[in-house]
């Protein structure tokens, strides 16, 4: 077993629920919350079942967790990941350059193999703003994995530095994944290798590695379905209302300044705090302040666009001092 689940599992073939896992640590709890009450708020008549894939959690962030189903009409279950999966691969020196957690999401088919045979990874920093209908009904064909387009420019870099000769590559922040397909494939195993094996040469180690053991084997759609939203791009333009990005089903806020950074004054806050509100850590504030120095130095920045001269310099000298 790769993990120890808080739940007894519900019997293999009967659930036709929809499994969607995440892998988190306490501070991103909150967030995977407002994901989750999203999701829920824009599927009405889905039946969910979320995951939540840890080294640890705290009981309150326990408790919260569980507590969705009190409130929601769905299932949850914590995955405790024990490190010591990873010692096989410890005979590999390279393997003491990367944190466990990067191969976190890589353990979710084998874990939940026998309770679906289908699961959609998401990154904890996702909003969701439409229905999920049509991607319950997608069809994997013959691949292991459904994935979205990277940014036009990230993609062609990557292609490039990667040899990918497809000359596709997808951000694994939405990875939907045929649990059967992945396992028989064995994915896994074989990305955990192209990490320790060329991570060096890796800008983002895990999905490099799983854009080259992937190839050939994704099925791309839309870019609706995994939306890449760079709140800096706005900032540094004091910029403070959401661009206008059509119909998208996922909001990636996926750069350095998160939805749930007060300080940011962006509008994405509202929509964060609307999904936040519906979740168990409604009680957590948002983060009034930058927490460490490339925030402090970042929110610098962004004083000086809107004219604030005296402000920014003040947070400057206190990204000096943290830094």
């Amino acid at each position: 077993m790769h993990s120890s689940s808080d739940q007894v599992c519900a019997t293999p073939g009967k659930d036709t629920s929809f499994h969607i896992a995440f892998c988190v640590d306490d501070h991103y709890c909150r967030s995977m919350g407002a994901t989750i009450t999203s999701i829920i708020d824009n599927s009405p008549g889905v039946t969910f079942t979320f995951h939540a894939f840890a080294f640890a959690l705290s009981d309150d962030n326990r408790r919260q967790f569980k507590k969705l189903e009190e409130i929601y009409d769905l299932k949850t279950h914590i995955h405790i990941i024990d490190p010591a999966v990873f010692q096989r691969f410890a005979h590999i020196s390279q393997l003491s350059y990367y944190s466990p957690t990067i191969f976190t999401r890589l353990l979710i088919p084998s874990t939940l193999k026998g309770m679906t045979d289908k699961v959609l990874y998401l990154d904890a920093d996702i909003l969701c703003v439409g229905s999920m209908a049509e991607l319950l009904q997608m069809d994997f064909g013959e691949n292991a994995a459904i994935a979205i387009p990277d940014a036009d420019e990230t993609t062609r870099r990557r292609c490039a530095a990667l040899r990918l000769s497809s000359q596709k590559y997808f951000n694994s922040g939405v990875v939907y994944m045929n649990v059967d397909t992945w396992l028989a494939k064995e994915i896994t195993e074989k990305t955990i290798h192209a990490i320790l094996e060329n991570g060096k040469d890796y800008r983002f180690p895990d999905q490099d590695a799983l854009n080259v053991v992937l190839e050939g084997q994704v099925k791309y759609i839309d870019r609706k379905w995994n939306f890449l939203y760079d709140l800096i791009h706005d900032l540094e333009k004091d910029k403070r209302q959401m661009r206008d990005i059509g119909a998208v089903v996922f909001i990636h806020f996926a750069g350095a300044v998160k939805p749930w950074n007060n300080w940011c004054l962006h509008a994405s806050r509202d929509l964060f705090a609307k999904y936040h509100a519906l979740s168990p850590w409604a009680d957590l504030p948002l983060d009034e302040a930058p927490r460490n120095y490339k925030e402090m130095r970042m929110f610098s920045r962004f004083l000086m666009k809107r004219g604030q001269v005296f402000d920014s310099f003040k947070w400057y000298m206190k990204y000096l001092a943290a830094k």
